[in-house]
């Protein structure tokens, strides 16, 4: 099946749907390409705080209704096929089809860094990177493994209803200030620095790390271990050539580009202003 567009949109998180919504207001209709569920990282998010109209916070995946809403409202489509290879010519493959657009959109995101040691085969299965498939997780132990706003986020999350051991190789938390205050006022949070994985491995009925410590090698054991070790662009669908070209009918908006700024916000606002942009260079030029 082959379906031409004027634009194309990769990923249906925050930066994708609001590019979507907008042109949809200018009369273009978007094809929208989503691998899993829209949303992106929302879905972790135990609290999004600094969005604004919600003063009072809110959870990650209820500001996800939210954008479906406002996605059917729009009458925007979404394909929820993956987009294995962007070609030079802009023809999209995807698992289900081809597609062709005459401008591309990237709101890809970004994924989450794997651990670089060794995993056993035999614990991979309580091994993440995400928090949200452990959302409905309780009673259990938990280590998560970071020092930074995903980790500390994380663990502010699990720790409703599970133990945390949150374990930072280095000696400083390199969260926001008020989640290093929450996490170390949260009774059932354990925080542990100077502490580094070098290897996950079976233990009884759970999980067991092999961790490197000041006073030598220790075996910290849990039930479930969460990597938040960093995220990188995913652009594995884009050839090296295509990632280093500037071209005026490619653009990346989002976390994909944003680097450290991974924020709601940020993201929205770079959907709106491409979809500005593209209307602007397109139909008043």
């Amino acid at each position: 099946m082959v379906s031409d567009a004027e634009v194309a949109i990769i990923g249906a998180g925050p930066a994708g749907i609001a590019a979507a919504v907008q042109l949809k207001r200018y009369g273009i209709e978007p094809l929208v390409f989503e691998k899993g569920r829209i949303g992106g990282l929302l879905w972790n998010a135990n609290l999004v705080e600094n969005y604004p109209g919600f003063p009072g916070g809110i959870p990650g995946p209820e500001l996800v209704g939210k954008l479906e809403a406002q996605l059917r409202k729009a009458s925007v489509d979404v394909i929820y096929e993956e987009v294995v290879k962007l070609e030079e010519g802009f023809g999209l493959k995807t698992e289900g089809g081809s597609y062709t657009a005459d401008i591309v959109v990237v709101a890809s995101g970004t994924e989450p860094r794997k651990f670089p040691g060794r995993i056993s085969e035999e614990v991979e299965g309580r091994v993440f990177y995400e928090v949200y498939p452990l959302r409905d997780l309780a009673g259990a132990r938990v280590a998560v493994v970071g020092a930074g706003d995903a980790a500390f986020d994380y663990a502010l999350n699990l720790a409703r209803r599970n133990e945390v051991v949150l374990l930072n190789r280095g000696y400083k938390p390199k969260c926001l200030p008020l989640l290093w205050e929450r996490a170390r006022t949260t009774p059932s949070i354990a925080y542990r620095e100077g502490v580094e994985v070098m290897e996950v491995l079976p233990s009884e009925g759970g999980v067991g790390l092999l961790c490197r410590t000041d006073g030598g090698e220790e075996k910290v054991e849990v039930d479930y271990v969460l990597f938040a070790i960093g995220r990188q662009p995913k652009l594995d669908f884009m050839s090296p050539e295509l990632r280093g070209r500037t071209l005026e009918r490619l653009h990346l908006i989002g976390d994909v580009k944003n680097g450290r700024f991974r924020q709601t916000a940020i993201a929205v606002g770079d959907g709106i202003r491409v979809a500005m942009e593209i209307y602007m260079r397109r139909h008043l030029t």
